[in-house]
């Protein structure tokens, strides 16, 4: 009974009225049988009886005998409720294009109006890294990335699909926070790919100047922001001037991670102070290169525990870095040349460095500046006091 009762509800959706329901699926369920035998086992007035095999009968659901006593069948479901069927499938069909009218004249108004839809889709945690790896594989022209330690981990998770696009020669830039350099997960990046450090803000991938992949560093949760030339653009335009900006981290790759964070720092600090703290010294001191060894100190960098070794290859990488030059000690002469490929003094302060630690040392120091077109060079003959 639970399960007729379950039927007349759902017939009632078609249009069927209770009684029309109860009538129809008691039918289906006895055969042919007379008016007066429906009404008991349909439990329906008698009164409701003809009226309603009569309704019936007009919607084509049951076939009444001209003879007495009065004979009803229900037709079978299938040839009964086909064009039923059909006709909601059509009026299913009439919505949807409806819809899609409406939508395509609100579409054109925005453009009328001066304003286009662009469509973003948000992304579990669950979701990020395969979205990620999808996109960088269908990269193709260029990847711009800036990442913290949550979107390097991610990124970590991507080395198949990074080696695939360095191989299909893509250009494939990276930023990413000081604290990160040296670390297993910036060791364990393919080569091909060219990475700087700089202070970021937020996990931030750009593919092809158009897509965005926004990754929130909290919760991981991600947004992947599709077909936005402009938004592209704007956070391209942003990560070429962090890109400026930034420092190469290559020549860090083969230090320890203590190793490539203290010399980054004295990059950063040198690169913003140096050359002006050496030309204003120079108007008022006469101990220039201890005075900016004392800078160092109190900023945490004390070269004076290091050996020389260490220190000309901690200078040697920030030559590179900053200045596309070399560090090199000749220990037959012990002459140290300290040669930058770019002039106007841009290597005095790590002249001025290396010449006060050697000092500190207990060495007595000798130089000579030379400058040219095509950069400056200083050699420091050194000697034991």
């Amino acid at each position: 009974m639970a399960n007729a009762h379950a039927l007349t509800v759902s017939l009632e959706e078609f249009g069927l009225s209770r009684y029309e329901a109860q009538a129809y699926v008691t039918l289906l369920s006895k055969g042919t049988i007379s008016a007066s035998e429906l009404a008991y086992f349909s439990d329906l007035p008698r009164t409701k009886i003809y009226p309603t095999l009569l309704k019936l009968e007009n919607k084509k659901l049951v076939i009444i005998s001209k003879s007495k006593p009065i004979m009803c069948t229900a037709i079978a479901p299938e040839d009964a409720f086909d064009s039923i069927i059909h006709e909601q499938i059509n009026k299913v069909n009439a919505m949807n294009t409806l819809v899609a009218k409406l939508k395509k004249t609100s579409e054109e108004s925005r453009k009328s109006r001066g304003s286009e839809e662009k469509r973003y889709h948000q992304l579990s945690a669950n979701n990020v890294l395969s979205k990620l790896q999808t996109m960088i594989d269908g990269s193709k022209s260029s990847i711009q990335i800036t990442i913290g330690q949550w979107g390097l981990g991610l990124l970590s998770e991507c080395k198949d699909q990074l080696l695939s696009v360095i191989r299909r020669n893509l250009d494939v830039k990276l930023i990413i926070p000081p604290s990160q350099i040296g670390s297993n997960e910036y060791r364990g990046l393919p080569d091909g790919i060219k990475i700087r450090a700089s202070d970021v803000v937020q996990d931030c991938f750009i593919f092809d100047e158009t897509e965005v992949l926004i990754v929130n560093d909290e919760n991981g949760k991600g947004v992947n922001f599709s077909s936005t030339e402009i938004l592209g653009n704007n956070q391209g335009k942003l990560f070429s001037n962090i890109w400026n900006r930034s420092i190469k981290t290559k020549c860090l790759a083969d230090m320890t991670k203590s190793e490539a964070q203290e010399t980054y720092k004295l990059m950063k600090l040198v690169n913003e102070n140096g050359l002006n703290h050496v030309l204003n010294l120079a108007m008022v001191s006469r101990k220039l290169d201890t005075d900016l060894l004392s800078l160092l100190e109190k900023s945490g960098i004390n070269l004076k525990s290091k050996t020389i070794d260490d220190v000309i290859e901690m200078l040697d990488a920030t030559m590179q870095i900053m200045c596309s030059g070399h560090i090199n000690f000749e220990s037959n002469s012990n002459t140290i040349t300290v040669e930058s490929k770019l002039n106007s003094g841009h290597s005095l302060p790590w002249v001025s460095i290396l010449n006060g630690y050697l000092q500190k040392k207990g060495y007595k120091t000798r130089m000579i500046f030379q400058n040219n077109s095509k950069g400056e060079k200083t050699h420091i003959k050194i000697s034991k006091n």
